[in-house]
């Protein structure tokens, strides 16, 4: 049965939109007639001059507050059209392109100011009125979503892209890991937290109240980091299950009939799933942190759990190995493995043969085309896992981001999600990464030096 939870971001939204309301109410000043919704070229002039009062930061707190709570509260009842039109303005007319910035360098050069005075003059206009948001109540999540738009608008607008990138420092400070509150989420949290939960999953969907129940079960633990000036929005949160050695598999990880087990009897703590919640602060990296605060967490209340690894997708390994089949041929197979595919294949032979079965409906329920798959695709998924780019970095983006925070890679797991997900992106391969706490350190240095570190059994895999 599907969660009758209604819009999550609706209501969201109309939070944004009452406190600002509530604030702007409180200034002393009238900006003027609203801005009509679509944001027409003849109100582009009062839009401009709202923005110009604003950065004019003239008055008390209360009045600066009050301009800014009625800009934020003009922008959110604008339409999709309109919005757009609001930030290209704002990032054409109140950025700062390269020949301003030269000319405030050479400015500064001449004159006998301190190199502050220079920072604060190479700051674009745009990011200094969105510093204003800071002291409004919700205005925060505003700075946050308002970026979340610009990302998109900066995929075909180059101002755009300018301004979302230039905003990551201003959201990097405002969201350093040590104003975060790490969280527990459980069955008796706030229904509207849980909800936010549903809505935000990105890894393993969560379809049902039994399955939303069996991820918050006392052998499992969902922990989340929030920031003071967004109590009521998750930044990110990790789903962890309590279990006895590696997980392979996450249809049984997830299975919701399966007996909850005592965690006090479990050795092993499995991430298997890790969302960021707010797309507006996209390069801003709060993961690492996470899972190192919740594996010190774990450890200390519950002295039985000695190992932490992940159970991972490996999303770009379909896409590696389908390339490697087309572009190499039969050289990307071993000799053994062209000789083991004759009995399950007739018409084909060598790579050919490998993509005619990997284009069966179920090809993985046939015992003897599994048996014949698995070492060639377990062979080449270790390889891809162990390969590194030009910069020293891990082909796909998982393993990245894990063996930048020291992890290793552990062991592969084949058929490890068979859903149609798995199937997608890894031909239903997934990964265990291990978190050794007194090696993270070392593996991290190891990893940023361009070594990627991995078991012996995977190391021996992607040898063949």
């Amino acid at each position: 049965m599907a969660l009758p939870f209604s819009d999550t971001f609706d209501r969201t939204l109309e939070r944004l939109r009452g406190a600002f309301r509530d604030t702007a109410r409180g200034a002393r000043e009238v900006v003027g007639a609203s801005l009509r919704p679509d944001l027409p070229d003849d109100d582009i002039p009062r839009l401009k001059s709202r923005i110009d009062a604003c950065l004019a930061a003239k008055g008390g707190e209360t009045a600066r507050r009050g301009r800014a709570a009625e800009l934020g509260q003009a922008y959110l009842s604008l339409s999709p059209a309109g919005r757009k039109k609001f930030l290209l303005t704002l990032a054409h007319d109140y950025g700062l392109p390269r020949e301003a910035a030269m000319a405030t360098v050479e400015r500064w050069r001449t004159s006998k100011e301190p190199p502050r005075a220079l920072a604060k003059a190479l700051e674009p206009p745009a990011v200094r009125l969105l510093h204003e948001f800071v002291g409004v109540p919700q205005g925060v999540k505003f700075v946050v979503d308002l970026r979340a738009e610009l990302l998109v608008l900066g995929r075909s607008d180059a101002a755009a892209r300018t301004l979302g990138q230039d905003l990551r420092p201003l959201l990097g400070a405002w969201f350093d890991v040590g104003f975060l509150d790490l969280v527990r989420i459980d069955w008796n949290s706030p229904a509207a937290l849980v909800e936010k939960l549903v809505a935000y999953e990105a890894v393993h969907a969560i379809r049902s109240w039994r399955d939303l129940k069996n991820r918050l079960d006392s052998d499992r633990r969902c922990f989340a980091f929030f920031h003071p000036r967004m109590p009521d929005e998750p930044l990110i949160f990790v789903e962890v299950a309590l279990v006895d050695g590696l997980a392979g598999n996450v249809q049984r990880l997830l299975d919701a009939k399966a007996e909850t087990r005592d965690p006090r009897e479990a050795n092993t703590a499995i991430f298997y799933s890790i969302s960021n919640c707010q797309q507006g602060l996209a390069g801003i990296s709060f993961g690492n942190f996470l899972i190192k605060r919740v594996a010190d967490q774990l450890a200390n209340d519950l002295p039985n759990i000695k190992d932490f690894a992940t159970l991972s997708p490996i999303p770009g390994l379909r896409h590696y190995i389908d390339g490697r089949l087309k572009n190499e041929g039969d050289a990307a197979l071993t000799t053994g493995e062209i000789a083991s595919l004759t009995p399950v294949i007739d018409n084909a032979n060598g790579a050919a043969a490998v993509r005619s079965l990997l284009d069966r409906p179920s090809w993985w329920e046939v015992p003897a085309i599994n048996k014949s798959l698995r070492p060639i695709l377990s062979r080449l998924a270790a390889q891809y896992l162990t390969a590194a780019d030009a910069q020293g970095r891990a082909l796909d983006r998982v393993a990245h981001f894990h063996l930048g925070n020291g992890a290793i890679v552990e062991r592969l797991n084949w058929l490890g999600d068979t859903s149609a997900n798995g199937l997608r992106q890894a031909y239903a391969m997934m990964v265990n990464y291990r978190y050794k706490l007194g090696d993270v350190d070392d593996n991290h240095e190891a990893y940023s030096n361009g070594k990627i570190v991995a078991s012996r059994e995977v190391r021996a895999l992607a040898k063949g």
